[in-house]
């Protein structure tokens, strides 16, 4: 059995003073707050969420200390992270309720907003029916969160449509990884890089978007390893990569066909692990046999000798792993893609030993997380199908209700945005989310948004979305509730609560609960408190492939993280999966899976030649809600600028620091040219992090891959011209007097 629970003496000794701990009886009583006390809990950004200690005095966060003990990142922070605790106090804090009138937004009491929201959303569903409403989550939310949203949408409001902004991250990794592995997770632990001879990083713009992975790469290489990177752009990482292989955008697959291609050409797969353990790989085997190295070369621009290299350096390593992210992901055959270097991995037997596999780099916090326990649209908790009778039965036992009563699946994110602008769904509740900016076709997205007969949104700033809002709930920051996440590497961890939500603003849980209360569910929303929610995600998650029953926030605690599946107290958790050899498909093999090449959905051509593809920077994290409002992190990088090779540059006449309009088949925008010879000269880059003006967004299209529904944000195609004069939004930030303090939040 497993050892009983620490006491809180025990954990106050060993882990320092737990100030926030909600004791049973509710959520709402004060917390008990002594002066400067660190809270070891998490970073709330990307999805290596890295462990920090908060420095806490009276209700606020005032600093931050490293966490040295915590083994992912051992006390070391990205620009991000240093800066994460300015947030809290930052002036645009939500602090009340709001409710929009003719003059604009004014604050109301909680009874006020909450009866208006419940109103409304019944309203509308006794006029059009259940499924008019939909709900939009976050994948960056604590798993409780997650799980009670998805119960929220299921159960209060009975609509089958709920899907969350991870829908724009990791969907096609999940969906790839399901049909090979029978699971959603990276198989492996981050301290697995450290045993690769070799690693190949795919899409991934790993110092900018996960910089603490970039230490484990570095310390790969430092006892001999070696790094090929595959990118249209050479990021930070090239710099010491052994091999750069320059991939056209949109074009990843034909070279991972290639790479198999010359692996069995050659004779350098593991017949013996193949034979064994895996099935399909007659048929992948044919489907590669066109994709010789010249003709690959034609569709990459990756030279056949580069072709052929990486190709033997992979197979030819006793241990080789290969990561990817959102660059081979954010494509209209991003399934395909990762399935691409999983086939290689399979072929080559790099499964289910420490220093081999195959691992996808979650993007956002919790996104793993995130998506596993129900506020994606096709899964119920546990990361069960939604469509399979046994996960139906069992997940409305745990709620209290009938299988027939849990709604079918719905529509993703984006087919949201296109149901609204039908006029099939006419409401919308969106939970820390800012589709304007995160979205493809901004344009778009915007006249659904005005099409609306209701919209509330849960969030902590006023958000672009949140402009078009009929209600703000003001709702709370990550460590404001007590729960767990999900690494990147499939390891839970513990949020610890470190203050309240300052003013009148609430934890987002409390939210929910009363609004379920008002729509008439209250018996199935009892919480009174986040570790109360937790308690019944364990049981709806148990026996699932996510199975988080074994895992208590005292284990957590004790462990630094457990890693699931782990599905009974005493189990230690498993970092790493198929040790034994076995998936989690019913038949036990690892499944090849047959990858069809076929175009992007915005192709270039005469009128519009070139690439654009688009991404993040170090300092900003996603549509830039939490990070424009820092300033140290403003600083670094204050607005988008289109990174261009010289070669293209001087086509044009662009000079470094020109203004530049690039326009796409939707739209246009103007930026400051940025002449870099680290890019493609037939590519540019764009990231991502901005509204209105300066949205790379505007310019992408709303092409999806047609199994994981996620947008091809990294392929579009653009033309390019020097601007006649800066746009209105520079010429209005050069004109605003400099704000004092600033450099601050």
């Amino acid at each position: 059995m497993a050892e009983p629970p620490l006491s809180p003496e025990v954990l106050t000794e060993r882990f320092g003073p737990h100030p926030a701990y909600t004791p049973p009886g509710g959520w709402l009583n004060e917390s008990r707050h002594l002066p400067d006390q660190l809270v070891k809990t998490h970073c709330c950004f990307c999805g290596q969420q890295c462990g920090i200690q908060l420095k806490v005095r009276g209700n606020r966060v005032i600093g931050f200390e490293p966490w040295e003990e915590f083994p992912f990142n051992h006390g070391m922070l990205c620009p991000k992270g240093v800066k994460r605790y300015l947030q809290g106090g930052h002036p645009d804090r939500l602090l009340d309720p709001l409710l929009r009138t003719s003059q604009g937004f004014r604050p109301a009491t909680w009874d006020e907003a909450l009866d208006f929201t419940a109103r409304r959303l019944r309203e509308v569903q006794e006029n059009y029916g259940k499924d008019s409403v939909a709900i939009y989550g976050g994948a960056s939310l604590i798993s409780e969160k997650s799980y009670l949203l998805g119960k929220f949408a299921r159960v209060a409001l009975g609509t089958r449509h709920i899907d969350y902004n991870g829908r724009l991250c990791m969907v096609s990794a999940g969906t790839a990884y399901k049909l090979a592995f029978g699971v959603d997770r990276s198989p492996l632990p981050w301290s697995d890089i450290l045993k690769a001879q070799v690693v190949l990083v795919a899409g991934a713009n790993v110092a900018e978007c996960a910089p603490i992975t970039t230490d484990y790469l570095w310390r790969c290489r430092d006892t001999g390893g070696k790094l090929i990177v595959v990118d249209p752009r050479m990021t930070p990482i090239c710099r010491n990569a052994d091999m750069y292989l320059p991939v056209r955008p949109g074009t990843d697959l034909a070279l991972y066909l290639g790479l198999l291609h010359v692996v069995l050409r050659d004779g350098l797969e593991r017949r013996d692990f193949i034979g064994k353990y895996t099935t399909g790989f007659a048929q992948v085997a044919e489907s590669v046999r066109a994709w010789d190295p010249r003709t690959v070369a034609e569709k990459t621009g990756v030279p056949p000798e580069s072709i052929e290299r990486a190709a033997h350096l992979f197979a030819k390593a006793e241990r080789a792993i290969a990561l990817h992210a959102r660059g081979v992901e954010h494509q209209s055959k991003g399934v395909e893609n990762c399935l691409g270097l999983i086939n290689l991995c399979l072929a080559t037997g790099n499964i289910g030993r420490e220093g081999a596999g195959c691992a996808m780099i979650t993007g956002q916090g919790n996104g793993q997380g995130g998506r596993e326990h129900g506020q994606k649209c096709d899964q119920l908790p546990g990361q069960r199908s939604i469509n399979d009778p046994e996960a139906r039965a069992h997940t409305a036992a745990i709620w209290g209700i009938s299988p027939d009563e849990i709604p079918q699946a719905g529509y993703s994110a984006v087919e949201i945005m296109e149901a609204i602008h039908r006029g099939e769904i006419k409401a919308l509740l969106s939970a820390c989310f800012n589709p304007l900016v995160s979205l493809p076709e901004a344009n778009f997205t915007k006249e659904a948004l005005e099409k609306l007969e209701f919209f509330g949104v849960v969030d902590f700033f006023l958000s672009e979305t949140a402009h078009f809002a009929d209600v703000v709930l003001a709702g709370s920051l990550q460590e404001e509730e007590e729960g767990i996440g999900c690494t990147a590497e499939g390891r839970v961890i513990h949020i610890r609560k470190a203050v309240d939500p300052p003013g009148n603003a609430k934890g987002d849980s409390w939210i929910y609960c009363e609004l379920a209360k008002r729509l008439g569910k209250a018996k199935y929303f009892p919480y009174q408190s986040t570790r109360e929610i937790y308690e019944e995600l364990r049981q709806a998650s148990r026996g699932g492939h996510a199975d988080y029953f074994g895992i208590t926030y005292e284990k957590i605690d004790q462990n630094m993280g457990v890693f699931w599946p782990c599905p009974t107290l005493d189990h230690p958790g498993t970092p790493r999966l198929f040790e034994d050899g076995r998936s989690f498909h019913s038949d036990g093999k690892h499944h090849f899976v047959v990858t069809e090449w076929r175009e992007s959905g915005d192709p270039v051509s005469a009128e519009f030649p070139i690439y654009l593809t688009t991404g993040r920077v170090v300092s900003q994290y996603l549509s830039g809600t939490q990070t424009r409002r820092i300033g140290g992190l403003v600083d670094q990088y204050p607005n988008p600028r289109l990174e261009i090779h010289p070669r293209l540059a001087e086509q044009h006449g662009i000079k470094d620091g020109d203004w530049v309009t690039i326009a796409s088949r939707r739209a246009e925008i103007t930026l400051q040219a940025m002449v870099v010879k680290t890019i493609r000269p037939d590519t540019v880059f764009i990231p991502y992090h901005w509204p209105g003006g300066r949205s790379a967004n505007r310019l992408t299209h709303r092409t999806l891959d047609p199994r994981s529904k996620i947008p091809e944000f990294k392929v579009s195609a653009c033309r390019i011209r020097i601007a006649s004069a800066p746009p209105d939004w520079a010429q209005a930030q050069l004109a605003k007097p400099a704000a004092p303090g600033k450099g601050t939040a």
